[in-house]
């Protein structure tokens, strides 16, 4: 098992056990990976061989592999899906989304034993089919939380940082039929995280009204993005998805350029022209394009005004009472690609 471990990406650590004693190991050929939209407990559906194994017998078998991966991070919502898939058709990239192991990390105290945790998966993602492959891994969006120490572990990594302006954000979430009931359940964990950033308790969920928890999510994801922004300046690169969408071409040579410091034109072209850019990336079977987000926003931009108004006075408050939320703001609009 060792031996397979460390040959290839073939066996994926897909999750931990209760008492992180053990992993549950996963068979996936390449053809696999490139369909998966999430590499979690959804694959466990019509899934091939598994394999629990002890979490020593893991960490033994990663401890000899070498290599960097680059990152993915995101505020979720923010087309981060579709951006992994087209990078993922360069012969050079290999497309790994949304490990679930690392969103079992991400909210832990960050002690010895989870940063061993943590290099260990990292040393497994690294793996690639192929010398001429680097692997991408685009996390969960609140794993963006442990995003400078991920970087912090693979000294040549770069990382694509994808947001949206808050009112598009807002939009978004307001609109979705998922992302609307979703909201007062993630809420409370972003309030724990961004209060654990500003060292205090400035605000309480349950007086929050439905657009100011949406502005408190976007605040949330733009500080953890800025605080990899800012450890590493040099090595990230600022996407704005709907900037993105208007310019794809030159977003897709400015993400290939960081990542590889240069873009193929072959590598562009067969991104451009694939289908990805007309179907729904988390579930391809589903026509969907740029046109299509953008009548869906205008829809919600309208029918949501109201509260997408007081998400914004609540940005604006919150910004002008916490110099570190207008720091991230700032940031995040100064590194706008294109």
């Amino acid at each position: 098992m060792i031996a397979r471990l460390s040959a290839s990406p073939h066996l994926l650590p897909l999750r931990f056990d209760r008492a992180l004693s053990s992993v549950n190991l996963l068979a996936l050929d390449e053809e696999a990976y490139a369909a998966a939209s999430f590499l979690d407990e959804r694959l466990l559906v019509g899934a091939g061989e598994e394999i629990w194994a002890p979490w020593s017998e893991i960490e033994g078998a990663a401890a000899g592999l070498g290599g960097d991966s680059d990152y993915i991070f995101h505020m979720g919502h923010v087309g981060s899906t579709l951006v992994s898939r087209l990078l993922g058709r360069s012969e050079r990239i290999f497309s790994l989304r949304e490990p679930a192991a690392l969103r079992t990390l991400a909210p832990m105290r960050f002690d010895a034993a989870t940063s061993r945790r943590l290099e260990t998966l990292l040393r497994l993602y690294a793996r690639v089919w192929r010398p001429s492959q680097r692997s991408l891994v685009k996390a969960t969006s609140f794993v963006s939380e442990i995003g400078p120490a991920m970087m912090a572990r693979s000294p040549t990594s770069k990382a694509i940082l994808m947001f949206v302006g808050p009112e598009a954000y807002m939009a978004t979430i307001l609109a979705g039929a998922a992302s609307l009931p979703e909201l007062p359940r993630v809420t409370p964990a972003r309030l724990e995280r961004l209060h654990r950033r500003l060292g205090g308790v400035f605000w309480k969920a349950e007086n929050l009204t439905v657009g100011e928890s949406a502005a408190l999510g976007w605040t949330c994801e733009i500080c953890a993005l800025a605080s990899v922004a800012s450890a590493f300046p040099h090595s990230v690169l600022w996407l704005d998805f709907d900037r993105f969408l208007q310019r794809p071409r030159e977003g897709l040579a400015a993400a290939l350029a960081r990542l590889h410091g240069e873009a193929r034109e072959t590598d562009v072209n067969a991104m451009l022209t694939s289908d990805d850019l007309t179907r729904y990336a988390k579930a391809p079977q589903h026509p969907f394009d740029a046109d299509t987000r953008r009548r869906v926003l205008d829809d919600a931009l309208r029918d949501h005004r109201r509260e997408i108004d007081h998400g914004l006075a609540w940005i604006n408050a919150a910004a002008a009472a916490h110099p570190s939320i207008a720091a991230a703001t700032r940031l995040a609009a100064g590194g706008r690609t294109i």
